[in-house]
């Protein structure tokens, strides 16, 4: 069915509703059930139907059918005002309370639930939540109805149809400050970074103390790693608010972000100590102790965070994600139970599951571990909106475009600084290992997953297009990696010094540093261009290893390929395809070094390493696991331990449920 097509449906349910004719809308409703196989669309089908029940005051059935919405859904906003109206018809003032509560934690904009919240913190005198819920009707209200419009499409996950209209009311009023800030939040979800960057710093311009302004930019800074403008926002804003404790870990974030881990710590500290325990404080804490190697505190702190939040994923997973913790039975009979609730929210029940995989994976139960591995990736790619034909399309174009007769044509044209050694490949491939070693030796210093040059390749993309027509997809062409043959010569020069400048906050005093950012793998002629000397090792690792390490790993962000077998065998056979064509026109760039033969010979993986590196041999790089430096990606722990085998060939308790990996990678 069309999304044309169903809307006219919803409209015709929505026009009986309206006219009282409810019988004959639930009927309808029914009837369109059995015909529409999307489950968004039977969601919205499902949510009409209680509506209609409720007016109809056939309350029973409008509770059965918000049940089937929230199996389908359990983030559906607006299932759980529904329900709120329910429970307060029902006479149960505590149940409507709840629902109402998890209505706004899920779409803040909705002005109903607010309401009720009001009246009913008011019959339970708690003042305190009686002013906030007003202060949040109140901004709600202060919004021009468009905006307001344009907050519940975009809670409601609506985005196209958000910026639509936000855009339509930006054009009649040019310097709405609160327009930009939604357009810019519609930006960042959809990872549309470079308009979302302008539109805050106009937003800033037009209104230098516009606090909401400046606290989304802070968090987009942070998100896309840019932490030296982070660190200039969040000190405006503690400038602003000096008592305002999100801000306080805010800072303590970009702390740790510039490697002033120490410093972050002492402010998480700080905050902790002077009675903000809030479970999401205790996370970031438990994260920069991590990445510091205190991985006895780091433990301490995500349980406090469960402690006090029980259904609290994101501290189930951070101890997973140690991967040297081992879950008590208590902790797996927790999960258990909460993955299991209907009112526990989506990334919470996901991140839940892939720790209890990794539980019952430490147990030995197989079988059990990869039901919950599967279940959480198939929630995770459920919304995360992934199409591996983009990613396959980008190789091709890549392949097509930066061919020999680019770089001859281009040959050291870019900034011949030699400084930047770059690790690329998949994620669980082994790029930290290599990272660590390196970063052991006295003349490279080890920095994190810059995102400069992604950010770089967006730039020149361009904004990209939500359409996937064969004209749209033609257009994409034509911008980025072709435009790599059209740019004046000075631009390379100019995008290699900008590297090199935007890099040095996360450098020390070492004359060569790294980023290990996987995804490079993807702009390898890109870097060729801006950074003609730089290094470029690739790091390999055997096909079923890697793929299902990536496949067990709740990433972040940015590897949303790893949500399916068959996604991540794809994006693995994209990898060699692209790396073979790197290897043949750019030759001598490129060292490949394959994780097993690190752990079957370290001492010649090392000096085959550094000698491509141009570095002398130093011991230190054969103990990498003594090096004292923060490390903040998934193996952490693992390359603060020396060598070990036991991981190469972990897939192959899980082989009976990969058949489809070993498909797509052809293993026999």
């Amino acid at each position: 069915m069309s999304d044309a097509s169903f809307e006219e449906q919803t409209r015709a349910i929505q026009k009986l509703i309206q006219t009282a004719d409810f019988n004959q809308a639930i009927a309808v409703s029914d009837s369109y059930l059995e015909q529409v196989k999307s489950t968004a669309h039977k969601v919205e089908i499902l949510y009409l139907k209680a509506v209609a029940c409720r007016y109809k005051k056939d309350n029973e059935h409008a509770h059965k059918t918000l049940q089937q919405l929230i199996k389908l859904a359990d983030n559906h906003p607006r299932s759980y005002q529904e329900q709120g109206y329910l429970y307060l018809a029902d006479q149960k003032a505590d149940l409507a309370k709840f629902s109402f509560e998890k209505a706004v934690k899920l779409n803040p904009s909705l002005v109903a639930s607010w309401q009720e919240l009001i009246e009913l913190y008011r019959k339970s005198n708690d003042a305190e939540y009686v002013q906030h819920a007003a202060n949040q009707l109140a901004k709600l209200k202060s919004l021009p109805p468009a905006l307001l419009a344009v907050t519940e499409f975009m809670n409601d996950g609506k985005l196209i149809k958000a910026e639509q209209i936000c855009r339509q009311f930006l054009q009649n009023n040019k310097r709405n400050v609160d327009g930009m800030c939604l357009l810019a939040e519609i930006g960042i979800e959809l990872k549309i970074y470079d308009d979302a960057e302008f539109l805050l710093t106009t937003a800033l311009e037009l209104e230098p103390e516009h606090i909401h302004a400046r606290s989304l930019f802070l968090n987009l800074s942070l998100k896309l790693g840019k932490y030296k403008k982070a660190q200039e926002l969040v000190l405006k804003l503690l400038a602003q608010q000096p008592e305002n404790v999100s801000f306080m870990v805010a800072k303590a974030n970009v702390l740790a972000g510039l490697g002033q881990v120490n410093e972050a710590i002492a402010l998480f500290d700080n905050v902790i100590t002077v009675g903000h325990k809030n479970p999401e404080f205790y996370l970031q804490h438990g994260h920069a102790l991590k990445a510091s190697g205190n991985i006895t505190a780091a433990v301490e702190a995500y349980q406090n965070a469960y402690k006090i939040n029980p259904k609290f994923g994101d501290a189930y997973w951070s101890l997973a994600n140690t991967k040297t913790y081992r879950f008590s039975d208590t902790e797996v009979t927790q999960m258990e139970k909460h993955v299991g609730l209907t009112d526990q929210l989506l990334q919470d029940k996901i991140q839940m599951l892939f720790a209890f995989g990794k539980a019952k994976e430490d147990n030995k139960e197989f079988a059990e571990a990869f039901e919950a591995y599967r279940s959480g990736n198939a929630l995770q790619k459920q919304y995360s909106g992934f199409n591996i034909e983009n990613v396959e399309r980008q190789i091709d174009h890549q392949i097509k475009y930066c061919d020999s007769a680019l770089f001859e044509k281009r040959s050291h044209v870019g900034n011949p600084c030699k400084d930047p050694i770059f690790i690329v490949g998949l994620p669980r491939a082994g790029s930290t290992l290599l990272e660590q070693i390196l970063a052991s030796h006295s003349q490279v210093d080890g920095t994190m997953e810059l995102h400069q040059i992604l950010g770089l390749a967006s730039k020149l993309r361009g904004r990209a297009k939500v359409d996937n027509s064969a004209q749209q997809q033609e257009l994409d062409e034509d911008v980025y990696p072709r435009n790599l043959h059209k740019l004046e010569d000075t631009y390379f020069q100019r995008f290699g010094e900008q590297f090199i400048e935007e890099t040095k906050v996360y450098r020390e005093s070492a004359p060569l540093f790294i980023d290990k950012m996987p995804n490079n793998f993807l702009h390898l002629g890109l870097i060729k261009l801006i950074l003609p000397n730089a290094k470029i090792i690739d790091a390999r690792r055997s096909p079923m290893a890697c793929c299902f390490s990536g496949f067990k790993q709740l990433f972040a962000e940015g590897q949303e390929f790893s949500y399916d077998l068959e996604d991540i065998g794809r994006y693995y056979n994209g990898y060699l395809k692209l790396m073979a064509h790197w290897k043949a026109v750019l030759p001598d760039f490129i060292l490949t070094v394959n994780h097993e033969d690190v752990v079957d010979d370290l001492e010649k993986e090392v000096r085959r390493l550094l000698d491509f590196c141009g570095l002398e041999f130093e011991p230190a790089c054969l103990e990498f696991h003594k090096t004292k430096r923060n490390i903040k990606t998934p193996s952490s722990e693992q390359v603060r331990q020396p060598i070990y085998k036991s991981a190469t060939e972990q897939w192959r308790y899980f082989e009976p449920y990969l058949s489809d990996l070993k498909r797509v990678l052809d293993i026999d």
